[in-house]
C-alpha cells in the first residue's frame, strides 16, 4: 500500500475558506455569471471606443465601484430601448 504524502494535521488545523496569495477569493459576480451563461448562446463582441463624456460623468460612474464601463453601457442600452423610433 502506498504511504499517503498528505500532512492530515496541518490540513486539519487550516481555516477553511480563507484566501491566501495563491488563491485569493472569487468574486461571486464571476462565479455566478459563469453559471449563468453555461448552455446559451455566446455573447455578442464588444467594440472599443473613444467616447468624450464629462469628466464629473466619468467620476460618478467610477465612485460606484468596479464595473463602470459595463454600467454605462447598460445605461446607453436602457436609453435605446426606452426611445420611440419615429
Amino acid at each position: 500500500m502506498t504511504q499517503s504524502n498528505t500532512d492530515w494535521v496541518r490540513l486539519a488545523s487550516a481555516t477553511q475558506g480563507e484566501p491566501t496569495e495563491e488563491h485569493p477569493e472569487a468574486e461571486v459576480r464571476h462565479v455566478v455569471r459563469g453559471i449563468v451563461r453555461q448552455g446559451l448562446k455566446p455573447l455578442p463582441a464588444k467594440t472599443s471606443v473613444s467616447l468624450r463624456i464629462d469628466q464629473d460623468v466619468l467620476e460618478w460612474f467610477k465612485a460606484q465601484g468596479a464595473g463602470y464601463q459595463t454600467r454605462i453601457n447598460s445605461v446607453l442600452k436602457a436609453f435605446r430601448d426606452a426611445s420611440v423610433n419615429p
